[in-house]
């Protein structure tokens, strides 16, 4: 069976889980459920980055170890994913010790043989950003917001050979057409390898920084938590395993377009490279979300919690919001407005009521047994013509990461099947004592029927509980392969459905 190995950024234990982070594991999840259904063996990994400045000084400042800081963020992060009914295989922690031993073998591996050496480092320090800047940086002769506080600084330090690997890392980059997605942040990436790159300094003393997984060759440093945070992608299946024989390399990181350069697009193909690992297969690459055009984030006083919908909409509105709202790698706004509109326009009106009626109807007129189709007429062909026109489209849309554009070609069909409805009126039918009007009655309810089927297989990777309960109050199996599953049948005939119920109930919130 072909794989597909697929991860996240491991989020950064710094703070509580904010809509960006519950964003990118929807997005990694919808990849992995489609891929799952298109019968690969997915690995799906995401995990937790608990080292670091930030985290040491957030622990001191709430007077507790490290350790139970990082503990008690974990716990955060990981009820999100249960929350938004994420279906990943792993979770990896950077404390953990199969992540401090694959990161130590790297960086041995690196020293012994001489891409990693020690000398003097002079320059500036962001501690927000916990990484060296460049003079060159600033911006009307200061320093941008996101570095917070610079300060400069001289020390002994251990470095990393990146510009050895410049050359091939253009060229592979070059070579390889779909690395990065979107192509844009392709650009982006080869205009910061124009000019030659600095070594990486990739330690730093333990009298600064104690929190850290000590250099294997001088325990007196720890190492820089960029270096230890892309390893996880390896950690989690660790050399000379059955799951890295299987699974290795990536076939997708799923990061935001903050941490693409430098450290995923070139930190880490380098590290990768210089220790004879394959590279990953690519990135993909999305945006922030906004409102009012400006990144959200707690410290600008945002008043709403998107996070809180989750509960009160249910993980899949959630999930349909995010995927549907956000084009991959632009920024999208996010309203509470927006939300609400989607909620009651797209999965209320058209998706909800369309099986809330049909519910009624089987069970009023057909008690309740999915009948034959025995008429086929024009109001048939156009609304099977919908279909296959979306079923063409649909796949080719999730490969290519246009989610947004495959739920638009799914709820356009929804709402055809409404029409379909509205045209065959099954309620106006049957006050007809005519036979003909009785076989468009009965033909009606199963076109309707096999329509939300269809509809609830190509949902399954974006709303994967709406799906199974679609399915199972239609009768049929929960959909775990798009195999066969995206034909038109009447394979529900006979079928007795459930009783009527409300997926989404209409609020003015």
């Amino acid at each position: 069976m072909k794989k597909f190995y697929i991860t996240t950024a491991i989020d950064y234990a710094n703070g509580s889980p904010h809509l960006g982070h519950a964003y990118e594991k929807v997005l990694a999840d919808v990849v992995a459920r489609f891929q799952r259904l298109q019968g690969l063996d997915v690995h799906f990994l995401t995990g937790l980055d608990e080292h670091g400045m930030k985290v040491q000084q957030s622990a001191e400042k709430k007077g507790v170890p490290p350790q139970q800081f990082v503990d008690e963020i974990a716990v955060e992060f990981q009820d999100l994913l249960k929350r938004l009914n994420i279906s990943n295989d792993d979770y990896i922690r950077t404390t953990e010790e199969r992540h401090k031993v694959v990161v130590q073998n790297l960086l041995q591996k690196l020293y012994e043989q001489g891409d990693i050496y020690k000398d003097f480092y002079q320059g500036f320090y962001s501690i927000r950003a916990e990484q060296f800047v460049l003079e060159k940086e600033k911006v009307d002769d200061k320093w941008p917001d996101i570095y917070g506080e610079v300060v400069e600084i001289t020390e002994p330090n251990y470095f990393f050979r990146l510009g050895k690997y410049q050359d091939w890392l253009i060229g592979h980059i070059k070579a390889n057409e779909d690395y990065i997605y979107p192509k844009s942040r392709t650009n982006q990436v080869l205009e910061f390898l124009k000019e030659p790159i600095n070594d990486l300094c990739l330690s730093r003393p333990r009298e600064r920084l104690s929190w850290g997984i000590p250099l294997p060759f001088d325990d007196e440093y720890v190492t820089y938590v960029w270096f230890d945070a892309v390893t996880n992608y390896l950690s989690a299946v660790a050399p000379g395993t059955d799951k890295y024989d299987t699974y290795w390399p990536a076939d997708r990181h799923v990061i935001g377009k903050d941490i693409l350069v430098p450290p995923h697009s070139v930190y880490w193909p380098i590290m990768l490279k210089a220790a004879g690992y394959e590279p990953p297969g690519g990135f993909l690459v999305h945006g922030f979300w906004t409102t009012s055009g400006s990144k959200i984030s707690k410290s600008e006083g945002e008043t709403i919690d998107p996070l809180d919908l989750i509960e009160e909409f249910g993980a899949d509105a959630f999930r349909y919001y995010v995927t549907r709202e956000m084009n991959v790698g632009l920024d999208s706004d996010f309203t509470l407005e927006k939300f609400m509109a989607r909620y009651n326009s797209d999965l209320a009106n058209d998706l909800g009521n369309l099986l809330s009626r049909l519910l009624n109807m089987t069970h009023r007129y057909c008690e309740g047994v999915v009948p034959a189709v025995s008429v086929r007429e024009e109001p048939e062909t156009l609304l099977q013509e919908s279909w296959k026109s979306v079923k063409g489209e649909v796949v080719g849309l999730f490969e290519g990461f246009r989610f947004h554009t495959a739920l638009e070609r799914i709820f356009q069909f929804i709402s055809s099947v409404n029409r379909y409805a509205e045209t065959r009126a099954p309620w106006k039918l049957a006050k007809s004592d005519s036979v003909e009007d009785r076989q468009r009655l009965e033909t009606a309810l199963a076109c309707m029927a096999e329509s939300l089927r269809l509809a609830a297989a190509v949902l399954t990777p974006v709303m994967p509980e709406v799906s199974e309960n679609i399915n199972s109050l239609l009768g049929n199996p929960v959909v775990n392969s798009w195999e066969g599953n995206l034909d038109w049948s009447e394979r529900l005939k006979g079928n007795t459905l459930g009783k009527a119920a409300i997926l989404f109930p209409k609020t003015r919130r």
